[in-house]
C-alpha cells in the first residue's frame, strides 16, 4: 500500500503544479492556519447550527499568484500570506461550490472556514438500477453529458453512434461499404455484444441494432452512461461486451422552445426542435429531429457513393404525470422513420431508386424503416418502493440489397417490477421481468417448414417467437465507510436453452475522498440474430451457413480500475486507469476465410479481450481543459486445428490501440468556446477479401489483412450573443482521411454488372469514406436555459 501511495503522489508530481498539503513560505512572512468544514454556509468565520464536517483536501489559494495549500485528510491546512493586505482567498474542493474570503487584516489564530456542497454531484442509474451518485457507485461508470455533446458535436446532426466516440476505447464499427451501417463496439467486441438502452429499457437488440440507434436525437439526452463489461445480471442477453444507456431529459428542465438547425458543404440539412408543455400541474415536451443528404459523391472513384444517401425523422414525446402521492409516473413515446440508400449513380440519380429497388442491371441498397416505442414507469403509491416499468417497440423494414429483398418485422415487450429496500448499511433490490421477443423476415432462417442444409438447422420451424421470464436479486452492502459491496444474480430462462444464470461482483474501496479503487466481476451471454451478427449476409454475394444448432454464448469478466483526483494552483483534474479481462465460451464466430460464404458457428475454443485503459482529465482555471484517453487492448479467438491444439488468430475490426484527446478553451470576455477533438485509432485485422483479375477470376491472395493507423480531427467554434442565441461552426474529418481505395471488392467482373457479380464483397469497411465537412448552425432557446448551457461549457468532459 506504501508503494501504491507513493505511485500516485509521484504522478502527481509529474504532472505540475500539485501543492503538498504542508503548504510553504511562498510570497509573504505571515503564516495563516485553519481548518475548511462543510455546512449550510459559505465564507465568514462564524460557526454555523449545523453539526461540521472537516473537508479533506480542499485547496486555498490567492488566484493571480503563486501562494497556495492543500488542506489534509482533516481539513486543515497552512499558508503563507503576502506582508500587504488587503488580500482575497479561494477555497474549492471536489464535490463541493468554491468559497471566497476577503481579509483586510491580519487573522487573529486559526480560522474556521465553510464550503457548501455542490447541489448537482452526477446521478447515475446504470450501475445498480437505482440513482446513485457518480463518486458513489461501486461499478466504473462513464459518464457523456449533454453539455459535453453540445461544446464537442454539432447538436442535431450527431447521432448516438457518433456521440459515443467521445468515451475512451468505444468506437463505431462500420458494417458495410454501401449502406455504411455501424454499430458500437466497446473494448473491441462487435457491436452486437453491446446493449443500448432507452431510459433503462432494452429496446434496441436484434434488427433495431442495425439501423434504429441512429434515430435517437442528441437534442433529447441528457447524458449517455457508459459501464463496460458485461451488464447480463440486469439488463439481460446482448449486454455481454457493455452498456450503454441513454437517459433522456426530465421535463422539469426543458424550456419553452429550443431550436437547432445546421447545414453542411455537402448539402446536408439537419434540424432539431424541442418544445416544453405545461398540463396542470404534470409537465411534459415533444422533440423533433430531421435530416436530409441527397447529393452523390464518388471521390475513390469505384462508381458507388462515398456516403448513405437518407431523409430520417424522429418524434419523441414525454410526460411527467402529477400525482397526489408524489411519486413518479412518466410516460414517453417515440417513433421513427428513414429512408436510406445507396449504390451506383443510376440507381440515385433523381430518387430513381424507387423504381429501381430490387433491380437485377442496376445496383443499390434501399433501406426503409419504420419504429415506435413506448416507455412507461409507475411507482406504486404503497409504503414499500415498487416499481413497475413497461417497454414496448415495434420496428419493420423494407430493404432491398441489389436484387435481394430483405423484409423483417420485429416486436418487444418488457414488463418488469422492482422493489426496493434498505435495512441499516445494506440497498437491497428485487425484480421479475417478462421479456416478449417476436421476429420474422423472409430469409429461409426463420421460414416454417424445411430449411435448406446450408443452414445447418434441420426441420425445424425458426420462426422467432420468445417469452423469456426471469428474475433478478442484488445487495448493496457498506461494512465500513470506505469499502461497499455490491453482489447479484440474474435467472432468465429461455425455451431453446433453459435456465441461463448471470451473476456479478462488484467491489469499491474508497480509503480517500479523492482516491477509489474499483473490482468488477460477472458473467454475460447472448444469442444469435443473423442481421444483427453480420450484416454482410444479405448485403454482398456471400452465401450464409450455419454450422449446426448454435448454443448461447457465455463470458466471464474482470474489471480492475484506480481514479485519483488532484489539484493544482489554478485547477483540478483526474487520473484514470483501468485494466479489463473478459473469457468467452461456445463464442459465436463468423468465418470468412472461405471465398463467397460466411460460416457460423459455435467456437470449439474459447475467445477473450484483455486490455489496459487510462484517462487524464484537467481543467485549468475556466480557461483551458483538455482529456487524454488511451486503450490497448488484444482481442482474440481460437479454434482447434486438425492436431487438437488451439490455435488463435485476432477478431477483425479491434483495433489494438486507440487514442483520445479532447481539448477546448474559453474567451469569458466574447463568450466564444473552442472545441477540438483528435481521435486516432491504431491498426487492426481485417476480413479476407478477395479482388479479381483482368480475367474476371479471384486472386490467389486476399487484400492486406491488416490496417494502417489513421487520426481524424475536428473542431467546433461556438459564440454565445445572448440568453437566447448562439452560433456555431466547426470542421469534421479535419485532415481529410478516407478508407485507401474502395471498401468493395468484386466490381470488375466482366461477366457481370457492378454490385451482381459472385465476388461482390462490402465487409472491408473500416474507416470513413466522406472526408472533411464543414458544417454551420444555430441555437435559439425561449423561456429556458441560458445561453451558458447551450454549448460555452468548455470544462465539459465525459466524466470517469
Amino acid at each position: 500500500m506504501a508503494m501504491l501511495n507513493r505511485f500516485w503522489g509521484i504522478a502527481l508530481v509529474v504532472l505540475g503544479g500539485f501543492v503538498p498539503p504542508s503548504g510553504g513560505n511562498l510570497l509573504g512572512q505571515a503564516p495563516l492556519s485553519g481548518t475548511i468544514w462543510t455546512s449550510s454556509q459559505t465564507g465568514g468565520s462564524s460557526e454555523p447550527d449545523t453539526e461540521r464536517v472537516p473537508v479533506p483536501y480542499a485547496h486555498v489559494w490567492i488566484p493571480g499568484s503563486q501562494t497556495g495549500a492543500v488542506a489534509d485528510s482533516l481539513g486543515r491546512f497552512v499558508i503563507t500570506t503576502p506582508e500587504q493586505l488587503p488580500i482575497r482567498l479561494k477555497i474549492s474542493a471536489v464535490g463541493y461550490e468554491p468559497s471566497w474570503v476577503d481579509l483586510a487584516q491580519e487573522p487573529n489564530g486559526p480560522q474556521d472556514w465553510f464550503l457548501n456542497p455542490l447541489a448537482l454531484e452526477t446521478v447515475v442509474v446504470s450501475a445498480s438500477l437505482r440513482e446513485t451518485y457518480l463518486s458513489a457507485s461501486p461499478a466504473r461508470v462513464e459518464v457523456l453529458s449533454a453539455e459535453a455533446l453540445a461544446t464537442y458535436l454539432p447538436t442535431p446532426g450527431a447521432s448516438l453512434v457518433e456521440s459515443i466516440a467521445l468515451v475512451n476505447g468505444v468506437q463505431e464499427v462500420v458494417g458495410c461499404g454501401v449502406c455504411f451501417t455501424n454499430s458500437i463496439s466497446i473494448n473491441g467486441l462487435p457491436g452486437s455484444y453491446t446493449a443500448v438502452l432507452l431510459d433503462g429499457m432494452p429496446l434496441y437488440g436484434s434488427l433495431a441494432a442495425t439501423y434504429a440507434l441512429n434515430g435517437i436525437p442528441n437534442l433529447i439526452m441528457d447524458r449517455v452512461e457508459v459501464v463496460k463489461g458485461p451488464g447480463s445480471t440486469l439488463f439481460g442477453s446482448e449486454a455481454v461486451g457493455g452498456v450503454i444507456n441513454v437517459i433522456t431529459k426530465d421535463p422539469a428542465a426543458v424550456p419553452a422552445l429550443e431550436l437547432d438547425l445546421m447545414a453542411t458543404q455537402h448539402a446536408e440539412v439537419y434540424v432539431s426542435a424541442v418544445t416544453g408543455h405545461q398540463l396542470l400541474k404534470s409537465r411534459g415536451y415533444s422533440a423533433l429531429n430531421g435530416a436530409y443528404s441527397n447529393r452523390y459523391e464518388d471521390r475513390n472513384g469505384d462508381g458507388f457513393g462515398d456516403g448513405v444517401l437518407l431523409d430520417r425523422w424522429s418524434l419523441f414525446h414525454k410526460w411527467s404525470l402529477h400525482r397526489r402521492s408524489g411519486k413518479p409516473l412518466t410516460l414517453a413515446l417515440k417513433g421513427y422513420a428513414e429512408d436510406r440508400r445507396n449504390g451506383v449513380q443510376p440507381f440515385l440519380r433523381e430518387r430513381a431508386y424507387r423504381e429501381l429497388r430490387g433491380s437485377d442491371s442496376v445496383y443499390g441498397e434501399s433501406i426503409y424503416t419504420l419504429r415506435a416505442e413506448l416507455l412507461g414507469t409507475y411507482t406504486l403509491p404503497t409504503a414499500a418502493d415498487l416499481r413497475l416499468d413497461l417497454a414496448l417497440s415495434a420496428h419493420h423494414q423494407d430493404s432491398r440489397y441489389g436484387q435481394t429483398a430483405y423484409n423483417a418485422q420485429q416486436r418487444t415487450g418488457l414488463l418488469q417490477g422492482l422493489w426496493s429496500f434498505k435495512r441499516r448499511n445494506h440497498e437491497g433490490m428485487a425484480g421479475l421481468v417478462l421479456r416478449y421477443q417476436f421476429y420474422d423476415d423472409n430469409t429461409a432462417a426463420t421460414q416454417w417448414g424445411p430449411v435448406p442444409d446450408s443452414l445447418g438447422v434441420g426441420s425445424d420451424r425458426r420462426l422467432l417467437h420468445q417469452t423469456i421470464p426471469g428474475a433478478f436479486v442484488q445487495d448493496q452492502w457498506q461494512p465500513h465507510p470506505h469499502w461497499t459491496l455490491l453482489s447479484g444474480l440474474r435467472v432468465d430462462r429461455q425455451e431453446q436453452h433453459g435456465w441461463i444464470p448471470a451473476p456479478r461482483l462488484a467491489l469499491k474501496w474508497q480509503p480517500s475522498p479523492l482516491r477509489a479503487f474499483r473490482f468488477n466481476a460477472g458473467t454475460g451471454f447472448r444469442t444469435l440474430n443473423l442481421f444483427t451478427e453480420d450484416h454482410a449476409f444479405v448485403t454482398g454475394q456471400r452465401q450464409v451457413v450455419l454450422d449446426g444448432p448454435l448454443a448461447p454464448e457465455r463470458s466471464w469478466n474482470t474489471t480492475l480500475s484506480a481514479s485519483q483526483e488532484f489539484f493544482s494552483r489554478r485547477g483540478s483534474g483526474t487520473l484514470t486507469a483501468d485494466a479489463f479481462y473478459t473469457r468467452f465460451q461456445q463464442q459465436i464466430t463468423a468465418d470468412y476465410d472461405q471465398p463467397g460464404k460466411i460460416v457460423y458457428a459455435n467456437s470449439e475454443g474459447f475467445g477473450y479481450t484483455r486490455g489496459l485503459a487510462a484517462s487524464l482529465q484537467y481543467q485549468w482555471a475556466s480557461v483551458v481543459g483538455f482529456q487524454l484517453s488511451a486503450t490497448w487492448q488484444d482481442v482474440q479467438r481460437s479454434e482447434l486445428d486438425a492436431s487438437g491444439l488451439l490455435k488463435f488468430e485476432a477478431v477483425p475490426f479491434a483495433p489494438r490501440w486507440s487514442g483520445l484527446l479532447l481539448v477546448n478553451a474559453r474567451w469569458e470576455r466574447a463568450d466564444l468556446t473552442l472545441a477540438y477533438t483528435l481521435r486516432i485509432t491504431g491498426a487492426m485485422v481485417l476480413p479476407a477479401v478477395y479482388d479479381l483479375g483482368a480475367d474476371g477470376q479471384l486472386l490467389a491472395e486476399p487484400r492486406p489483412q491488416r490496417s494502417e493507423p489513421f487520426a481524424q480531427q475536428s473542431v467546433q467554434l461556438t459564440k454565445v450573443f445572448s440568453e437566447r442565441f448562439s452560433v456555431y461552426g466547426g470542421v469534421q474529418n479535419l485532415g481529410n482521411f478516407r478508407q485507401p481505395g474502395s471498401p468493395l471488392a468484386g466490381l470488375n467482373d466482366p461477366a457481370a454488372a457492378p454490385g451482381f457479380s459472385p465476388a461482390f464483397d462490402t465487409a472491408y469497411a473500416y474507416a470513413s469514406m466522406h472526408g472533411r465537412e464543414a458544417y454551420l448552425g444555430l441555437r435559439l432557446v425561449l423561456n429556458g436555459r441560458k445561453g451558458g448551457d447551450l454549448g460555452s461549457r468548455g470544462q465539459e468532459f465525459p466524466s470517469p
